[in-house]
């Protein structure tokens, strides 16, 4: 009994989450895609199912490598793949964020990465976000390609796509979300002006330390 009230919990989070993503424009339409880890595997949001339209029995769960944990279930996001991937190799991540936001995305169309312009760039665990090579969604050179760009990094961008974010819980995963629009909106901004100089490896090595204090 407690294991299902958990797993109800965390099902109305994901759909509260996946709402707002859209409300607050870091996703549009049926785009995107949110996953949670689970016992056995993870929850994930179905495929071309409008979010303010999602219930919480509309989550789909699978386990890792895609296989349906319930009978009946809709189809799941395209991108399926891409969370379980994520979920098998980093023991330490719960949650999964794949969304459209505009600034990151125009960025990633131009396959940049976002270097240390600014301090809050360290959020990612580095001191870049990377952007990841272009793959076509849903494939397993797209998971590899995103995997790569995450290695050792809390989010990415992904080529000519959008970007990631991961994170312990939904919670956290959403925050990093947020923040790597954010730091793209700067970023682009800070660029009609020239690009912007960076910080160096020894002042970005100090913010970490605050970080971690």
């Amino acid at each position: 009994m407690i294991e299902n009230l958990d797993d109800q919990r965390l099902r109305e989070e994901l759909v509260v989450i996946s709402r707002r993503i859209n409300s607050i424009g870091l996703n549009q339409g049926t785009s995107g895609n949110i996953s949670a880890r689970i016992h056995r595997g993870m929850l994930i949001t179905p495929s071309s199912l409008p979010y303010e339209d999602m219930q919480t029995d509309d989550l789909v769960a699978l386990d890792l490598c895609g296989k349906p944990l319930r009978e009946n279930q809709l189809k799941p996001s395209s991108e399926w793949r891409l969370h379980g991937d994520i979920l098998s190799k980093r023991a330490e991540i719960g949650a999964v964020i794949h969304c459209h936001s505009i600034h990151a995305t125009a960025l990633s169309c131009q396959e940049k990465c976002i270097p240390s312009f600014h301090y809050m760039t360290a959020v990612a665990g580095g001191n870049d976000i990377r952007c990841a090579s272009y793959e076509t969604f849903g494939s397993k050179k797209f998971s590899e390609s995103a995997l790569e760009a995450l290695e050792g990094r809390l989010a990415c961008l992904l080529g000519h796509h959008g970007q990631m974010a991961i994170g312990e819980n939904l919670g956290k995963a959403f925050q990093i979300a947020l923040e790597v629009e954010t730091l793209s909106n700067m970023y682009l901004k800070a660029c009609l002006l020239g690009e912007p100089p960076l910080l160096s490896t020894k002042q970005m090595n100090e913010v970490h330390k605050q970080f971690q204090r």
